[in-house]
């Protein structure tokens, strides 16, 4: 089976001998709109995705952590890759999320999401029983035999409690359909180790390290924050792919504010973005138990960063 994306992602950098990034550069991890009673609102996913799209990113991510996969069934997933699929067309690329903790349950929903229209799979590390690291490289590789799709695999020991170890990596990489990484694993040294031996492209699932991994030769970023501000984000890898490093620099740290409050500030980057999000009158909802809304604290701190966001950018880009 041959594992080419449906949709051709954009270009990347401009240097001659670069390859191409499987989903494109700039990533949404798009959360998961629901009606205010808590039910899968499609109309709602189909408008922000367009938004998306239209604001810049190459390629949306479904049913992530952002997404609210654990609180979302098999066939909301299935929908949701279909609806928006069917809203941006050949526009984006689009990367169901499909991992789980059991390895049947995750092939399940790879064959389902390629049935649904999907063109990648994102596979999370099976999470909670800690499988040692023949078994995580087991579990990957009986996905990636399993479809047609490429797939990325989402290293987060963080939530996980288990890292893809580097020598693992290597190992998978060598895998046709294993073609690309989120990196949430905050090992820089271990990234470029396995960056300087594959050509596994690495996105950072880490907004504060969108230009730091950039630089090193990583592939773009699947971002949460960019549910909010697709537009601002992608300007920091155009500035660096346009040879302006110090645009590049300056714009990443304008967005510093809105990405600490978002990612760093104690809530989950669901509830951050929703709660944005809706303030903004845009698609989103409420989230799902176990997760709360947030507050009107915490709401009216992002939308000032997010205004304070949106004037410094004035003059680059439209908001």
């Amino acid at each position: 089976m041959t594992s080419p994306p449906a949709r051709p992602a954009p270009s990347a950098r401009s240097a001659p001998s670069a390859t191409p990034p499987p989903f494109g550069r700039a990533l949404c991890a798009m959360v998961t709109p629901f009606t205010a009673d808590g039910l899968l609102d499609l109309d709602g996913a189909r408008l922000l995705a367009e938004r998306l799209v239209a604001e810049g990113c190459d390629g949306l991510v479904l049913s992530g952590t952002t997404g609210e996969s654990p609180t979302t069934t098999d066939d909301e997933k299935a929908a949701l890759v279909r609806a928006v699929a069917e809203a941006v067309g050949h526009r984006a690329a689009i990367v169901a999320g499909v991992g789980s903790f059991a390895t049947r349950h995750t092939v399940e929903l790879a064959l389902q999401a390629e049935k649904a229209g999907a063109d990648g799979l994102l596979v999370v590390t099976p999470y909670y029983s800690r499988p040692p690291q023949d078994a995580v490289e087991a579990h990957f590789l009986e996905v990636a035999d399993a479809t047609g799709l490429p797939l990325a695999l989402y290293d987060i020991p963080g939530r996980t409690g288990t890292r893809i170890e580097p020598e693992t990596m290597l190992r998978l990489a060598e895998h046709p359909r294993i073609v690309a990484v989120k990196d949430c694993a905050y090992d820089l040294m271990g990234t470029q180790k396995v960056l300087s031996r594959t050509d596994l492209a690495y996105y950072t699932g880490c907004d504060e390290s969108i230009l730091a991994l950039y630089a090193v030769g990583g592939a773009g970023y699947i971002s949460t924050v960019a549910n909010a501000v697709p537009r601002q984000l992608r300007s920091i890898i155009d500035a660096f792919d346009a040879g302006d490093t110090e645009r590049a620099r300056r714009l990443q740290r304008q967005s510093m504010e809105l990405i600490e409050l978002m990612m760093g500030a104690g809530l989950p980057g669901a509830v951050t973005s929703k709660a944005l999000l809706d303030a903004l009158g845009l698609p989103a909802g409420p989230v799902r138990a176990p997760l709360h809304s947030a507050g009107r604290e915490a709401t009216g701190g992002l939308l000032a960063a997010y205004e304070a966001l949106r004037q410094a950018s004035r003059g680059s880009f439209s908001s």
